[in-house]
């Protein structure tokens, strides 16, 4: 059994393709849930002022998860002849689980797509335009840039009741890398500075914080150390800029900037395991976050098969991709 999701007045727990809820619970209390013992997040203080989610890595047109180019030796997944993609399957649970919440907004942080083929965007305009409408905020991935598109590019300010989110592109043209510039950073701190309200950045490339190597690389899987040393130094500066989030690595983590000492999150795919998005709960006093795995039996079936995605390159795939409850669920405080 996995405790999946745990928040005020909420605990999910996940034992295979079955799922067991507990809601209405009190926050900041020990519960015994069926033998689990779990405690709920405090909840901030104030008002809640509004709600809003996340997903990325959602990959319309994929059609086998677990394959790393030619050098992966799976096991590699595929949905049977006929079947409905598993990106349809998956990204649909999430926009209906969403939906139902009743969200402010949906940010979707990054990698639409393979490769940014037309039929790839208008299955991901389908899924989340229609029934979000101007609800919904988008900034492209890599994989939705590969061949040097610009659709989905540019930076975004989103007001929001109680927060402001600085959703920010991350991509670099046909490179697998990010990057944020020093003129981004710059427009970052001018809003920042600005704003009467906390503000969360996002993009789509984790960011890089003095990896466990302590090695600077040009060729880092997240944003280059330089972006990421400008970003830590606008969040020093900026008491507003309470977080950065990203997606990009399949995972769920949580680290800490060097010199602000702000959070930089990373947040799991939809497309398979865990199969999750994140909801952000808005108070007067500090912004929660909720991470949440789609529950319904066809989304569960797919992510369930995932599991071992990389099991034979000796990966632990469904420790690294669900991370730790903390890495998942937590409260973000105000400066």
């Amino acid at each position: 059994m996995e405790i999946t999701t745990v928040a005020d007045d909420l605990v999910v727990i996940h034992d295979g393709a079955k799922v067991r809820s507990y809601t209405d619970l009190a926050p900041d209390t020990d519960h015994d849930l069926d033998g689990v013992q779990v405690r709920t997040l405090a909840r901030p203080s104030g008002a809640l002022l509004c709600r809003f989610a996340t997903v990325n890595d959602v990959h319309f047109g994929e059609v086998e998860a677990g394959r790393l180019g030619e050098h992966s030796t799976g096991p590699v997944q595929r949905v049977a002849e006929g079947a409905e993609p598993y990106p349809e399957v998956m990204n649909q649970a999430a926009a209906a689980e969403i939906n139902a919440l009743g969200v402010a907004a949906l940010i979707v942080k990054g990698d639409l797509s393979v490769d940014g083929r037309p039929q790839e965007w208008e299955a991901f305009e389908r899924c989340y335009r229609d029934p979000f409408g101007d609800r919904l905020h988008v900034v492209r991935g890599n994989h939705d840039s590969y061949q040097h598109q610009a659709s989905y590019a540019g930076d975004q300010w989103i007001q929001l009741p109680g927060v402001n989110v600085a959703l920010l592109d991350t991509a670099i043209p046909g490179e697998t890398t990010g990057q944020v510039t020093a003129t981004q950073m710059e427009w970052l701190a001018d809003h920042c500075s600005n704003s009467p309200a906390p503000v969360i950045a996002m993009g789509h490339h984790q960011q890089w914080v003095g990896e466990a190597s302590g090695r600077r690389s040009d060729t880092y899987f997240g944003l280059h150390p330089d972006g990421s040393d400008l970003l830590d130094g606008v969040a020093a500066r900026c008491p507003q800029l309470i977080a950065y989030t990203a997606g990009h690595t399949h995972r769920h983590r949580v680290r800490t900037m060097t010199a602000s000492g702000v959070p930089t999150i990373e947040i799991g795919c939809t497309k398979d395991f865990p199969g999750t998005w994140a909801e952000y709960r808005v108070y007067e006093g500090g912004v929660m976050q909720v991470v949440h795995r789609m529950s319904s039996p066809e989304a569960l079936a797919w992510s369930e098969q995932c599991r071992t995605l990389y099991a034979a390159d000796g990966v632990d795939y469904a420790a690294y991709a669900l991370g730790a409850l903390g890495d998942r669920c937590f409260n973000i405080a105000l400066r």
